[in-house]
Parts: C-alpha cells; structure tokens; sequence
C-alpha cells in the first residue's frame, strides 16, 4: 500500500507528533545550553552564566517565585530536577511521553519502549546527579538519549503524514533552539568590551560550537581561524550544516510543501509565515545583522517562529475533537 492510500491521519495523531518532536528537540538542546553555560562560567562570577539560561528561556518570573535570585545550584535544578516548572528537563520529557502514549496506534514498539526508558531514568534524577562534577557527563547521556529516539524513529517511523508533521515540529524547534544557544553567547556571557577577541573569548566561541555539535563541520568550512561573526554565519546562515536556522527554516518549507502537494493539506497561512522568517535569513548577510543588533535579530526570529507554530496549530490542530474527522 503507498503512503497515498493509507489510511488518512487524525488531527489529534498530527498534533501529538508535532508536538512530541518538538518537546524531545528542546530536551536535546537544553542540556546543551546547560552544558556550555558550565563552560562560560567566569571566577567569581558563575551565577551571570546561569541567569542567562533563565533570561533566554523567558523564566525570570517563575524561577524568582520558587528560587529567587539565580545562582548555579538553584538554576540546575529547576532545569533538571524541578518536574513542577513547564521548562524542565523533566516536564519535557513527560509531555513527550504523553504525547507518544495519544501515539501507540501509530509509533513502533521500539520508539514507544525508549522512551518510556527515558522518561523513568530523567525522573529518576537527584542532586547528586546534577552535582557539578557530573553534569557534562549527565548532560551527554540526555542528548544522546534522544538522539537514540530520533534514530529509531527515522528507521521504524511509517512515511506518510504523520512523518512530515513530526518533522514539521522537529525542524522548527530546532531553527528556534540554535538562536538561543547563540544568544547565550553574544547577548549575555561576555564579561566586558575588553574581553572581545581574548583567549576567554575565543574559547568561549569553541565551546559554543562544540554545544551545537558543529565544531568538525565548522571547520570544513573555516579550516584556519575562528571569529564571532564567522561563527554566528555558520549557525544561522549556513546551507548545509543540519542544526543551522536557515537550513530547518528551508526543511520545515519542504514538509508543508509536501503535506500541500502530496495531500491536499490548506498549509497557506503557515507557509506564508515561514517564508517570511526564511526571507529574513536570506536577504541578510551576518555583517548586516550584526550592525543592526544581533540579539534584536534573533529575539525576531524566535518571535516568528512562535508565530509560525500558531499558524500550524490553527490550520490543523484548532478544531479537533475525538469525533472530527481526519485532516
């Protein structure tokens, strides 16, 4: 049987896929920000690099109303332990494994058995696991833990729509996931204009692309010298590295050209928004955006992207009851 005779997708399975790629790629990349953020740590001043974890997760308030100011200890353990706060580690991992439970008609045995694997080893985390002597090594088991799902999705997953909705999540979680890691670095870590071309700096900028899993790659591209706006192009910009926002933006176009063509799916509003933000990119190069402030950039490229995800959800998912039909 094709992928086009069988049998047509619920709205609700199309949520759920959409929304379980993009809770498992935002656990990938957290305990990437988490990882580097260890790295920037200054002497003396180690709670400026966890505040920004806070600041680009838009949890300011909240983690001041359980915590109060950041500070290291406090700011790992509301991202890895704190099951109660809605950006954890913990909570993602849950509402993916929710999600894959609306699922079990539809996903393999081996995706549904990995991550409920996953999920009971993550709330199964202590203090001592978080303890800073083991947190590189926690953070490194968490992003291979899904990357060890996304594996077994992309050999077991059937190619039909439901495919193209979880990579539809997957791709712009992940476009929204790389500003952010960028903004850590560029916005907030710096100690001070002095510090800009130093050996902290430039070490800083390693790690960074070490966290993005984009070193080796990066250097393909830039074999001698690294420099912060060679670096931002590359995560932004480049047409070829996976995790790069241009290259999602241009794959999560793909997916709702395919749900259009393939079948019939109205994806004009949201492919209207996704092309905006992709053109944005485009007509762009890294020396003018920088000029015209890079955390502005980037704060715009988040903003739309939460835009394009309102879009998705009110062409597909809005109206879904047990009972409606399939899309």
């Amino acid at each position: 049987m094709s992928a086009l005779a069988a049998a047509p997708l619920l709205a609700r399975y199309a949520e759920s896929l959409f929304w379980m790629a993009r809770y498992l790629e935002r656990v990938e990349n957290l305990a990437r920000v988490i990882d580097v953020t260890q790295t920037f740590e200054s002497p003396g001043r180690p709670a400026q690099a966890w505040e920004s974890v806070v600041r680009i997760n838009a949890d300011e308030i909240p983690f001041r109303d359980r915590y109060g100011p950041p500070a290291p200890e406090t700011v790992r353990r509301f991202y890895l332990l704190d099951a109660d706060n809605p950006t954890s580690i913990p909570a993602a991992v849950s509402a993916a494994r929710r999600n894959a439970r609306t699922l079990r008609p539809l996903i393999s045995t081996e995706m549904w058995r990995q991550i409920n694997e996953f999920h009971g080893w993550v709330t199964a985390l202590s203090e001592d696991d978080i303890a800073p002597d083991r947190l590189s090594a926690l953070c490194t088991r968490i992003k291979e833990a899904v990357q060890l799902q996304t594996g077994i999705t992309e050999g077991t997953f059937f190619r039909d729509q439901g495919w193209l909705f979880l990579e539809l999540g997957r791709q712009i979680e992940r476009a929204d996931q790389t500003t952010r890691l960028l903004d850590i670095k560029y916005h907030l870590l710096l100690p001070s204009v002095a510090d800009v071309g130093s050996a902290l700096d430039l070490s800083q900028w390693h790690a960074l692309l070490r966290a993005a899993a984009g070193y080796h790659a990066y250097r393909r591209v830039h074999p001698r010298g690294l420099t912060p706006a060679s670096v931002a192009d590359f995560l932004l910009l480049n047409d070829a590295f996976p995790r790069s926002t241009l290259l999602c933006l241009r794959r999560a176009e793909g997916m709702l050209d395919s749900l259009r063509q393939r079948y019939g799916l109205n994806v004009a509003r949201p492919a209207e928004r996704l092309e905006e933000v992709r053109a944005g990119l485009e007509e762009r190069s890294i020396e003018r955006i920088i000029a015209g402030g890079l955390h502005e950039f980037l704060d715009w490229v988040q903003r739309m992207l939460i835009a394009v995800s309102a879009e998705i959800g009110n062409a597909f998912f809005r109206d879904w009851r047990p009972d409606t039909p399939s899309l």
